[in-house]
């Protein structure tokens, strides 16, 4: 079990939308799953406009985080911390012209095989 987890900046890409696992079922996580994500400028949620079914926590590290909450535009700057229940619809994206980088925690995470989002 690593009790320590080191995001690698070196894997992130200025053009990329990069996802770094740092906890879940496969890495010794039983309740939580943690992804450190880049989007680049102008990416944004693949799945577009979509709900969970599991309660999912931004973190924003680094750039601004422009966002879609139940019909509400928010923005989301560095230090911010964002909290989506599970089944609301919702969508992020990167309207700026740096990098963005967050933690996407997904509470619980879902079982192997489960599907993660459903598009709205």
């Amino acid at each position: 079990m690593d009790y320590v987890r080191t995001v690698d900046p070196k894997k992130f890409s200025p053009t990329e939308r990069i996802s770094q696992h740092l906890l879940g079922r496969q890495s010794g996580g039983d309740n939580c799953r943690i992804d450190c994500i880049q989007v680049p400028p102008g990416g944004g949620s693949p799945a577009g406009l979509h709900t969970h079914v599991f309660d999912q926590i931004y973190y924003c590290i680094s750039g601004t985080m422009d966002l879609e909450i139940d019909g509400q535009h928010l923005k989301a700057p560095p230090g911010s911390i964002v909290y989506m229940p599970k089944g609301v619809p919702h969508k992020n994206w990167n309207a700026t012209n740096e990098p963005l980088v967050h933690l996407a925690m997904q509470v619980p995470e879902v079982a192997e095989g489960q599907p993660v989002s459903t598009r709205v």
